[in-house]
């Protein structure tokens, strides 16, 4: 007789797949960056304007229903090192309702983000480093405010001078023209002088009749 062996308890699980094991919950508003980046975390999602007091002060109560779109993602580089560096790539975008500086009308400005950021050990590491750096540096926390880093660069990447292209209304005409209109040149001292010794001349081309004919009267008798 011949038998089959049936597979033992063991075998089934090993042929089973078992679930991942879910990645950790991060916040936004609370972020944990070593953790953040240690997991390769990823955050994105879209938050109003209305959520962001100085952006929403730059465009003059404007706009609070339009959304910021943005991403936020964590790396760990060198992580084989003994100090292995802490990453955080966020990017954001969002069209702000500024204020035209030259025909003064609302005008749609598209702000755009795309900046990394290395963590440090604390503030003080940070200000060390920053001179030497070109990289953003930043202090590790363990409850990081993502949306104030974001929208500190919203308000960085603002234009200086924000204006339309072509302004939609022709702009208005000043009442007084602010160019001071060109003074005639005052005549010379000299000049008038001789336009009034001009004056004195008879149409025959002779100054003054009567010496004329007091010299002609002299010479009869």
């Amino acid at each position: 007789m011949s038998f089959t062996a049936r597979p033992s308890g063991l075998d089934r699980i090993d042929s089973l797949t078992l679930p991942a094991m879910p990645s950790k919950e991060f916040s936004a508003q609370r972020l944990d960056v070593q953790a953040f980046a240690e997991e390769g975390g990823r955050l994105s999602g879209q938050r109003p304007l209305s959520a962001f007091e100085r952006i929403v002060a730059e465009a003059e109560g404007r706009g609070g229903e339009r959304l910021v779109t943005w991403q936020a993602s964590g790396e760990l580089r060198n992580p084989r090192h003994v100090h292995p560096e802490v990453w955080v790539t966020l990017q954001a975008e969002a069209v702000l309702p500024l204020t035209c500086q030259r025909c003064l009308a609302p005008v749609d400005v598209l702000v755009s983000v795309d900046r990394a950021f290395r963590f440090v050990a604390d503030e003080a590491q940070a200000a060390a480093q920053d001179d030497a750096s070109e990289e953003d540096l930043l202090a590790l926390s363990r409850s990081f405010d993502l949306f104030e880093l974001l929208e500190d660069e919203v308000l960085m990447d603002l234009p200086l001078v924000p204006r339309h292209e072509t302004c939609p209304e022709p702009l208005p005409v000043p009442a007084t023209d602010p160019v001071e209109e060109v003074e005639s040149p005052r005549p010379h001292p000299f000049a008038v002088l001789q336009g009034l010794k001009s004056a004195g001349a008879d149409p025959g081309g002779k100054a003054g009749g009567k010496s004329d004919k007091g010299r002609q009267g002299g010479s009869k008798g």
